[in-house]
């Protein structure tokens, strides 16, 4: 395969189908070629804007779910901390701080398979405020809801919500059996047929091969999800992936850059793992990655708003948040 050539056409219009005959030889392509090829499509078709985020995690643990991956699972016995939904002002000053940061959108992000009724009003309400107080793009992540309750979080001033496939449908069920790969699918089509925009994405290194991966791929191509966030396992003790070792940097890279020429005008988003590359996943970003999680949290492993906006800046990035160009064009 001539990673460059195909990155051309993918320029040109062309989009991958699962059947080309050619798409296992993504594994064995050369990596320098297949990085620089996913970077000459991320520049052209989404350009040198990167998309941050960050999010608060508003409920922590005893999640009815078994995802063989999370600490906030109550099937694992895990040193996860655990507390029920945080206050307003606790969510709302973490937002405005991030957004004093410059950051682009916020999430309010709650472990377990839905919101009880009280807790979704309380959240409906804080997102109210941040509406009307802040500039960010609002995003949340809530699990399984019905199509009403999307269409409050939009009426509230939610634009995105974010609900993860995790893996290819072959590979879902030895990762998780208490919801189903199609719940997932169906979640998202409710989301989207109420109007909001969906992240999704999932994780690598959790035991799936390369055709897994490149199964999700095309499955969130199939969806037209325009924010993918790529995990990378971070085995935590006391889940039943605790033992899986971690991913090589060069995997991680090649996982991006794939994404990239099957997902040409998404975000792909750097999430989870950011520690398995080095530099806190610069060299991510010169490999078809255009937005990334940000933040002082488990996910960005020690890297920082301000340290994330000075790499991205030396690569030549554009920085400025979405509401701040907004608001400079009123």
């Amino acid at each position: 395969m001539d990673a460059i050539k195909l990155a051309e056409e993918i320029i040109d219009g062309r989009r991958l189908k699962k059947d080309e005959p050619f798409i296992n030889e993504f594994i064995t392509t050369n990596l320098n070629e297949l990085k620089q090829g996913a970077d000459m499509i991320r520049k052209a078709l989404v350009g040198d804007k990167v998309d941050l985020c960050t999010i608060i995690n508003g409920r922590s643990g005893k999640c009815s779910e078994n995802c063989k991956f999370c600490a906030q699972s109550a099937h694992h016995n895990t040193s996860c901390e655990v507390y029920d939904l945080l206050d307003e002002e606790t969510i709302i000053s973490a937002a405005r701080a991030n957004e004093a940061e410059g950051v682009d959108r916020f999430a309010i992000v709650c472990s377990g398979h839905h919101p009880s009724d009280e807790d979704f009003e309380r959240i409906l309400h804080t997102y109210s405020r941040m509406n009307k107080e802040l500039n960010l793009d609002l995003c949340t992540s809530l699990g399984f809801l019905t199509e009403e309750q999307f269409k409050k979080l939009r009426e509230v001033g939610i634009t995105s919500v974010h609900n993860n496939i995790e893996t290819s449908r072959r590979y879902f069920p030895y990762i998780c059996t208490t919801h189903t790969f199609d719940d997932k699918i169906a979640n998202i089509k409710r989301a989207q047929k109420a109007g909001l925009n969906v992240c999704s994405g999932g994780i690598i290194g959790m035991g799936e091969d390369w055709e897994d991966r490149i199964d999700m791929a095309f499955t969130l191509s199939e969806l037209n999800i325009k924010s993918i966030p790529i995990n990378s396992l971070m085995a935590i003790t006391g889940t039943p992936l605790e033992k899986n070792e971690s991913l090589s940097e060069d995997d991680i890279l090649r996982t991006i850059a794939i994404f990239r020429y099957i997902n040409p005008c998404a975000e792909i988003r750097l999430a989870a793992g950011r520690a398995l590359i080095e530099h806190d996943g610069r060299e991510a970003f010169n490999s078809g990655a255009s937005a990334s999680i940000t933040g002082n949290m488990l996910t960005t492993s020690g890297s920082t708003i301000s340290s994330d906006l000075e790499m991205l800046t030396e690569l030549g990035r554009d920085i400025t948040p979405y509401w701040q160009k907004r608001k400079a064009a009123e």
